[in-house]
């Protein structure tokens, strides 16, 4: 493990050199690995911020080194000098002595056996030689920062986690072989799971690509997590897998370094707003309440007397009292300005549909555009885990899945703009303009809508007051944590609901599903259904409906109705997250483009009224596929009429609506 030196080092990276961190680092050089002999390092460090970069350079390098101690690394380039240095071939195993040449000053200390509580990995198989071969690949990559334990019998493996579990040991992952002739490794993952519920359980199969493998079981009732499929190739199967575990096991902890704090009243709807939007956005923060000590303290340093909150204080110092999401956004290094450009295409929204879009317009040499009014994600990026979107063996998790598609975009020249929200739409002599809330206006030859939809609400006043202080719509990734050991209720029956049921149970003491329908059958995907049955703290309620809420500050209690009996009954909890459908955001756009009389975007031949175009087509030909009533206006994902509301749908469509776009801008005069 590193030192404490060390973690103060990288965090001081991921501050001041472009969010370098660790475990970025470590996932990245996996996949170097994976398919490389050598690595090839070149580092270049802008030197505004930072007097002594050396220190970075040093860090970065032997973070690499240390963790990939099998490899060589070829040609270590350091940019930091005017003249660069290069040092060829240098075997990992003479990290240290080579890292203590290029800077003696440093006092860089890294012994991984000065650590005692290195994370636990734990192996159970009862075959002696797979074992011995397991435990030795992952020693060779992972030995340094991780202990492995290997036992040879499951009832030892449970025993070894009980004395593990009352010492309090970092338990990450736990490795077992399905082949076990006194308990298979499914059963050994569920016993085991109850005495280290954070570890991460990967069952051990043979390669059976059919229904017969015990994973895909085993997967649907989550009684693991991820599996491994033997033999292995320990460089393309097995470490960046393992990796892969291991970070996701991290992520369910709260990370030391904190970029930003946030000082506020523990049940404020704003402050809650403030945690939602930085953990959709993979920003790390620290929360204290106003009262407590460390919260007194900010405050104190900050020169406020708390009469304004809440507060947040960068990493660096610099403080922001009531900050707007646009302060929050710039304030990690997001963008929010529109740009003097016309661009090629400007596409309001950043979920799965829009990024898609922009990914593909901006490779293919379109200057592009992302309006986003909140984060990026939309209604995907408040999900868990999105299991059935393919590519991934063992599911995404929305935030995730949207960080990664932002950066994407961007690399390839998108302007990415967060929290300004489009409030108008016009089209003037062949150019399309956007007006967003401030009556700033921005001009795109063509113009992509990927709006998304947002939760409809309860409109019960009492649980309206409480929003943010125990009723939240949508999954707030930032609260399951937070309800450890708590009774939390669910309303709503679509896998989105689903999949946070999934999430909460995690951490809640129990979860109670409220349906107002008597099944399940007709809205949510067959395999959660399947999962959620098999959760012993999750109970559904099938015919019920909420009417009240109750609570002094933060909820209590909700009062439900029984739709049959007519039977009233008061159920304690201490959240509530809703999720019963969803509306377009398109009320701005009345009078712009046509819609359905729930508000859904009407495109293509959904424009057609008795095989007739609307009266307000002002062109010859027919509409593009996915183009609006307005030429040089397309929609795409949730927002559009007809639309299947799934991941993959809106990626595909965000996909097919760049290639129309071409031949739209094709036919427009330059």
């Amino acid at each position: 493990m590193w030192s404490r030196q060390t973690e103060d080092r990288l965090a001081g990276i991921g501050a001041h050199s472009d969010g370098v961190t660790a475990a970025g680092l470590h996932t990245a050089a996996t996949l170097l690995v994976a398919g490389c002999v050598a690595l090839r390092i070149c580092y270049a460090l802008e030197l505004r911020s930072l007097r002594s970069a050396w220190i970075d350079v040093d860090v970065i390098w032997a973070a690499v080194l240390y963790r990939y101690g099998d490899c060589h690394i070829a040609h270590i380039t350091d940019y930091r000098h005017e003249h660069s240095t290069t040092i060829g071939l240098v075997p990992m195993t003479q990290a240290y002595s080579v890292r203590s040449a290029m800077d003696p000053r440093s006092g860089y200390q890294c012994d991984p056996k000065a650590a005692t509580d290195r994370l636990i990995i734990l192996l159970v198989a009862e075959e002696r030689p797979l074992l011995e071969a397991l435990e030795s690949d992952l020693a060779r990559r992972f030995g340094n920062d991780c202990q492995i334990i290997c036992e040879h019998a499951p009832a030892e493996g449970l025993a070894t986690l009980r004395a593990l579990a009352e010492q309090s040991r970092p338990v990450a992952l736990l490795i077992a072989d399905q082949r076990m002739p006194t308990m298979t490794g499914v059963d050994f993952l569920v016993q085991a799971h109850a005495l280290v519920p954070s570890a991460k359980r990967i069952l051990l199969v043979e390669r059976d690509y059919t229904q017969a493998n015990p994973s895909v079981t085993a997967m649907t009732l989550g009684q693991i997590d991820y599996h491994l499929v033997k033999p292995w190739v320990p460089e393309q199967g097995l470490y960046p897998a393992v990796s892969e575990f291991l970070a996701a096991w991290a992520a369910s902890f709260e990370p030391e370094f904190k970029m930003f704090r946030i000082v506020g009243p523990k049940q404020d709807a704003r402050s809650h707003q403030i945690r939602d939007f930085l953990s959709r956005m993979a920003i790390s923060y620290g929360f204290y309440d106003k009262d407590s000590e460390v919260g007194r303290q900010l405050l104190s340093e900050a020169g406020q007397d708390g009469t304004r909150l809440p507060m947040i204080v960068r990493h660096d110092g610099r403080v922001f009292v009531e900050p707007s999401d646009a302060d929050i956004v710039e304030a990690f290094g997001g963008g929010t300005d529109l740009g003097e450009d016309v661009y090629d295409v400007a596409i309001i929204g950043a979920g799965p549909g829009g990024l898609t879009a922009a990914v593909y317009a901006a490779s293919e040499g379109l200057r592009t555009l992302v309006l986003e009014r909140h984060v990026s994600g939309g209604q995907a990026g408040t999900s868990s885990r999105i299991r059935n979107f393919p590519g991934f063996t063992w599911g995404i998790g929305g935030q995730d899945f949207a960080h990664r598609a932002c950066e994407q975009a961007w690399l390839f020249g998108t302007n990415m703009v967060f929290a300004r929200e489009a409030t108008g739409l016009r089209a003037s002599d062949g150019q399309h303009w956007i007006r967003v809330a401030d009556g700033q206006e921005v001009a795109a030859r063509a113009i992509i809508l990927a709006i998304g939809v947002s939760w409809r609400r309860l409109g019960i006043p009492r649980l309206e007051e409480l929003i943010g202080a125990g009723v939240f719509y949508g999954a707030a990734g930032s609260e399951a944590r937070a309800m450890q050991g708590q009774h939390v209720c669910v309303v709503g029956a679509g896998n989105s609901a689903g999949q946070a049921v999934a999430h909460l149970a995690k951490y809640a003491a129990s979860v109670t599903v409220l349906v107002r329908g008597d099944t399940l059958a007709t809205s949510m995907s067959e395999y959660l259904i399947t999962e959620l049955g098999q959760l012993p703290n999750v109970e559904i309620r099938l015919g019920v409906q909420i009417i009240d809420g109750e609570g002094d500050g933060r909820l209590e209690a909700l009062t439900i109705r029984n739709g049959t009996s007519g039977a009233t009954e008061r159920i304690s909890t201490s959240a509530l997250f809703v999720m019963i459908g969803a509306d377009p955001h398109t009320d701005w756009l009345a009078g712009s483009v046509e819609r359905d009389q729930q508000g859904y975007i009407l495109t293509g031949t959904d424009l057609l009224h008795d095989g007739r175009l609307p009266d307000s087509w002002p062109t010859d030909r027919p509409p593009l596929h996915l183009e609006t009533s307005l030429p040089g206006v397309f929609a795409i994902g949730d927002v559009r009429h007809g639309s299947v509301k799934r991941v993959a749908s809106a990626v595909g469509e965000g996909a097919n609506v760049v290639e129309v776009l071409h031949g739209y801008l094709a036919a427009q005069p330059a």
